[in-house]
């Protein structure tokens, strides 16, 4: 298997702001939810001040519009880069075009986006495409369509699900947001293939990762893909500490008490009929491989409820979690969005101990 090495100079670093109205999320110590300028803007201003290019906001129905978020935050830091996550369901691609260029005029080119195809709760706001290929089929026509808006004038458009006539945007972004985009499907691997700037994967081993890179590799030169070369990036919890023995002390107690708010040790998120993802599913078929995977990866979260970036975990001291970042950069992995709970003590802590070890690991 050919694998990859990292090619960007440095690595961009994000954290993550969960961009929710309940308290709690994932362990956090918040206990307002994060619906609240004063503290989302605390965090956004943690986060630059410790090392972080930027954070991700969650998106969702039922959490606060992640373009307003983004668009607070941005006034109220100075380099901090929102990386929104927004649904092609939930906006039409000439609306939010504009909408997001004009928040990345007036930020000075910092916004960046995650266009997220995966289920939600569509019917809350009226969209009824639903389906794994037809959500996919649209999110293509969407971002096509974004990015003709963002460069060029007049533009005319027919697709299956969108269209425009004569369309120009009043403010051109004023540097072309990045588009992120995550899903393992096939449908999905074929839309990051042909139209996505950054491919996002969730925390797999390094096995998985290079197969995952070398697929996506080979799809894009078979698309004959008109955009630069496709980046890749990991989305991930991390538990560092000073050293080992306190890292896997923390985790292990943050299992308990996933556990014993699952109500059971054996209970898996299948087993309660949760639905899941193609992504998510790879997750949870992981704890079957093992406890521990490659040098630091966890898998045990994923047995009591642990979703998303909170299935695995990259658990060690500051030095071993650097180095297992540092073997994912080397596959070509080049993005990174971390976190850890507290949101704000962690992303000083990570800030301030993992980053600098990783960017003196980054391949050269």
């Amino acid at each position: 298997m050919a694998i990859m090495t990292a090619t960007s100079a440095s690595p961009t670093l994000l954290w993550y702001i969960p961009n929710t109205v309940e308290p709690g999320h994932r362990g956090d110590d918040v206990t307002t939810g994060w619906a609240d300028l004063e503290l989302i803007a605390e965090l956004a201003g943690i986060a630059e001040r410790h090392g972080w290019s930027g954070a991700l906001l969650g998106t969702g129905w039922g959490r606060p519009d992640t373009l307003t978020i983004a668009t607070a935050l941005a006034a109220r830091t100075t380099t901090f880069r929102p990386l929104a996550a927004i649904r092609p369901g939930y906006w039409q691609p000439a609306p939010f075009a504009s909408a997001a260029a004009t928040l990345d005029h007036l930020s000075g080119g910092r916004l960046l986006v995650n266009v997220v195809s995966g289920t939600d709760d569509a019917g809350a706001y009226g969209d009824d495409v639903t389906t794994n290929p037809r959500r996919y089929a649209r999110t293509a026509e969407f971002m096509q369509l974004v990015r003709r808006l963002w460069e060029e004038e007049d533009v005319t458009f027919s697709g299956e699900y969108y269209w425009v006539k004569s369309s120009t945007l009043p403010l051109r972004p004023a540097r072309r947001p990045t588009l992120y985009f995550g899903g393992a499907s096939p449908a999905a691997e074929r839309v990051a293939a042909e139209h996505a700037d950054v491919q996002l994967f969730w925390g797999e081993p390094l096995d998985g990762v290079a197969q995952r890179i070398a697929r996506l590799g080979a799809l894009a030169a078979r698309a004959g893909r008109e955009h630069p070369p496709l980046e890749f990036g990991l989305r991930i919890t991390t538990v560092a500490r000073a050293t080992a023995d306190e890292a896997w002390e923390v985790a292990e107690q943050k299992v308990a008490a996933m556990a014993g708010a699952a109500g059971q040790l054996d209970e898996t998120p299948a087993g309660r009929g949760w639905a899941a993802a193609a992504g998510q599913q790879r997750l949870q078929s992981l704890a079957q491989r093992g406890e521990v995977l490659d040098s630091c990866l966890y898998t045990a979260p994923a047995r009591f409820g642990g979703q998303g970036a909170a299935t695995t975990w990259l658990v060690g001291s500051f030095d071993e979690v650097a180095d297992a970042l540092a073997k994912y950069a080397a596959l070509g992995i080049s993005h990174f969005i971390l976190s850890d709970t507290p949101y704000k003590a962690e992303a000083a802590r990570a800030g301030d101990e993992l980053l600098p070890r990783l960017r003196a690991r980054w391949p050269a």
